[in-house]
């Protein structure tokens, strides 16, 4: 048992056999304290102390009465219920020897429909739950989850009836700021199914000097994809409106550069910065909408497109994807960029647009910049005013690489160069 010391203490004066001894006395205590907490709430619920209350369930309980998110309190409640199955298992986790992470694999093993399977198989539970409790306990943690599906497996030597909906889960949380978070649990065919459509979006995106985590790179394709969906117009038809997003920006925001946060807002309640609303108006349907002083709605204008689809299509034409230096997302993929925003006096033209995909249109809304060259090709300058450049990989002067004045064909194949690593 760890000791309570003064929070104070100086850590970074211990040594480090000491300050592992500690974080190990830490993880024990936590998981210690989890568990009690843990079988607290299943006698709670067994004794119904949310009726007492006039709630419905030991979760609804948990979040009225304690604080606790939805998600977290639901997690404590399954495990209560799948503990009282699991008694080596509940022994180990009140020793501090195993985690809540284990208890939710292990608690796979005793759903109801698996105990009913279990009993009519003739199969020992007990001897089950042992098993469990020594591989968590002993072995390393992905190791419990594949002892769990290895059991799965004979019980159901024939897998699961092909009923894919009642395993898919998704959940999205609103924070205060207007950004989501979540998490979701899917078959290994729904998986299969979004890693396809995730994996070559995440790769496609990346450029040079991209130095996003894998998990910022599958954030970015989870956007995209749905910018896909919702430019395809193939997404069910909402209360009389295809899908889309919407937001109300006053018109002071979008021509003054300082204005900051707050200057617009989402139809889902997030605030927006006249950054990102400037963003946003590049490529959009607007309309003009008059409040009263009172702020009840007085006129609404009627919705236009700021690049309409015959001059979407030129800008696709020429530019034939994202512009961004190192970026090779397709023309699908890409907004109309203004180099010159309307807001501040800029033409809905050709020569004023250029393709870029969601993140380079971003960028450049926070301070890199895009120019268009005479010949037609583009560059990209970061807003310290550097230029993105990429070198070529053969420079035309190098030495093995020579040119014969009459024929002006290289001497030497480039061919079995490049892929000899030259």
């Amino acid at each position: 048992m760890c000791s309570i010391r003064e929070p104070g203490a100086d850590l970074f004066g211990l040594g480090l056999d000491e300050l592992a001894g500690r974080v190990r006395d830490g993880l024990v205590a936590v998981n210690r304290a989890a568990a009690e907490l843990t079988r607290l709430v299943r006698v709670a619920d067994a004794r119904q102390l949310p009726e007492r209350d006039g709630l419905r369930s030991m979760t609804s309980w948990l979040v009225g009465h304690a604080g606790m998110a939805p998600a977290a309190a639901a997690r404590v409640v399954a495990h209560g219920r799948a503990l009282a199955h699991l008694p080596a298992v509940e022994a180990a986790y009140a020793a501090g020897a195993v985690t809540g992470e284990h208890v939710t694999e292990a608690a796979k093993a005793v759903t109801p429909r698996r105990l009913g399977q279990a009993a009519d198989a003739g199969i020992d539970v007990g001897r089950i739950d042992a098993a469990l409790a020594t591989v968590a306990t002993c072995q390393p943690f992905a190791k419990l989850g594949e002892a769990v599906e290895r059991y799965l497996a004979q019980l159901d030597p024939d897998g699961p009836e092909p009923d894919p909906a009642v395993e898919r889960e998704f959940t999205m949380t609103t924070h205060a700021d207007g950004s989501v978070s979540g998490r979701f649990h899917l078959d290994a065919v729904g998986g299969a199914k979004v890693k396809a459509a995730i994996e070559p979006i995440a790769a496609t995106s990346r450029t040079a000097g991209d130095d996003r985590t894998r998990r910022q790179r599958y954030g970015d394709a989870l956007v995209q994809l749905s910018d896909l969906a919702l430019a395809g117009g193939e997404l069910p038809v909402l209360r009389t409106r295809k899908p889309q997003i919407g937001a109300i920006v006053g018109l002071d925001a979008l021509v003054d550069p300082d204005v900051g946060r707050g200057a617009g807002q989402l139809d889902f309640g997030a605030l927006l910065s006249a950054a990102r609303a400037r963003w946003l108006a590049c490529d959009s349907d607007v309309a003009r909408i008059v409040l009263g002083p009172d702020g009840v709605l007085r006129d609404l204008g009627r919705e236009h497109r700021v690049v309409d689809r015959h001059l979407r299509r030129a800008v696709d034409l020429r530019d034939n994807g994202c512009v961004f230096t190192g970026c090779t997302a397709p023309p699908w993929w890409c907004e109309a960029h203004h180099l010159l925003h309307w807001a501040f006096g800029g033409k809905t033209e050709l020569e004023n647009l250029a393709s870029l995909c969601e993140r380079h249109h971003a960028k450049v809304h926070h301070g890199y910049r895009i120019e268009r060259r005479p010949d037609g090709t583009w560059r990209t300058r970061r807003p310290d005013g550097t230029e993105i450049l990429i070198p070529h990989r053969l420079p035309p002067e190098d030495p093995l690489i020579g040119h014969d004045d009459t024929s002006r064909e290289p001497l030497i194949d480039t061919g079995p160069l490049l892929l000899a690593g030259v």
